[in-house]
């Protein structure tokens, strides 16, 4: 029986290997598939509280390495991730996303000669000042499988030389699990709760070092939310770091009436609350692909993005960084100058079952 051990360190790890994992249960006579958890995210709203709501296992290793610099957190996510790999000997190690667990145990597989499947292969900002950035670099020059959400992944591997045959086009599998727990979605009462009126309220998340670890951006950022929070009722559930740091500078006194701080959300709720948004405004990934299969209108804060097809084809805006722009952009949206968009191709649900499938044919 060959064994396939699975890394996840952070929520949107959690989100895109979830699906891989049921799928793996269909090949449960010949396979048996590990999960281990590195604890990069070790808040229990930004960690247990995701595999609760997806419904996935408990890992069969929890090496709860926390947080730290991203060389500390590195090496030691590789440390502990090199004697899980001697402890499991396992066939092959999936790697999704982007996050340090991702590069760290795929460089500790690299050198243990211990193939590897890159979740989420290809993408690219050509930004080097964003952390991810280097770590999809690193992960994709390492990886034997590279699986591949958009077009952009397939143009970008070939031009950094990469094989054909390692390539594979298969969809995103963050859409398998949104696709899966849409009727919970649609059912949540969220927005009751909150006391908000569908489609009538605008969802903010912040969290690059960029937008809230600098004083003046977090400043100009809050006061622009502020602003927006007299058009509609702004939603913010709030990052760790981004709470300690409104503390720490001072910033408290910019939060508004209609400028809802929360905790971060589960997945569920989350989810619901972008559902019924009329705005989403944010400097996440993930988001911008959530945003676009549920048709929402989508600010994008940040000069680039790796996930060009939620521009091209989906609902997103990329607008920069300058507030006065992403002011203006949300203006237009909230008075009727929205992008139509579309679901991109192979956004079906049914990646997992293409990346599963694959790994059994190659399994030899």
């Amino acid at each position: 029986m060959k064994k396939i051990l699975s890394v996840v360190g952070a929520r949107p790890n959690f989100i895109k290997i979830a699906p891989v994992a049921r799928a793996l249960k269909k090949y449960r006579k010949e396979v048996k598939h590990i999960l281990c958890h590195t604890g990069q995210h070790f808040d229990k709203k930004m960690s247990e509280v995701f595999f609760e709501d997806l419904k996935m296992p408990k890992p069969d290793f929890n090496l709860g390495v926390g947080g730290g610099s991203h060389a500390e957190q590195t090496a030691r996510i590789m440390l502990e991730m090199e004697k899980v790999m001697t402890e499991v000997k396992p066939d092959l190690v999936i790697v999704p996303g982007d996050v340090n667990s991702t590069m760290a145990a795929a460089l500790v597989a690299s050198k243990m000669g211990i193939p590897i499947a890159h979740v989420e292969a290809g993408l690219r900002s050509y930004d080097k000042t964003m952390p991810e950035e280097i770590n999809r670099i690193v992960t994709d020059v390492v990886s034997d499988f590279l699986f591949v959400t958009e077009h952009s992944g397939m143009h970008n591997l070939r031009g950094e030389g990469m094989d054909d045959d390692k390539i594979f086009f298969v969809g995103n599998t963050m859409i398998d699990t949104l696709d899966e727990n849409y009727d919970a979605v649609e059912g949540c009462d969220i927005t009751d709760r909150l006391g908000l009126e569908k489609e009538r309220y605008i969802v903010a998340t912040f969290h690059r070092p960029s937008n809230v670890d600098d004083k003046g951006n977090l400043e100009a950022l809050l006061e622009t939310m502020g602003r927006l929070a007299g058009e509609r009722k702004l939603i913010f559930p709030v990052h760790p770091r981004t709470r300690k740091n409104i503390k720490a500078f001072g910033l408290d006194r910019l939060i508004t009436k209609n400028l809802l701080l929360t905790d971060p959300l589960g997945y569920i709720d989350f989810l619901s609350l972008m559902r019924y948004a009329e705005l989403v405004i944010t400097d996440s990934g993930g988001i911008q692909e959530e945003t676009t299969y549920m048709g929402v209108q989508c600010i994008t804060v940040r000069k680039n993005t790796e996930r060009p097809v939620t521009v091209d084809v989906g609902t997103n805006h990329l607008v920069g960084t300058g507030m006065e722009k992403v002011e203006k952009t949300a203006m237009d949206i909230l008075g009727g100058t929205t992008k139509p968009g579309r679901i991109p191709e192979l956004w079906d649900g049914k990646a997992a079952k293409r990346i599963a499938a694959i790994l059994m044919e190659h399994k030899e």
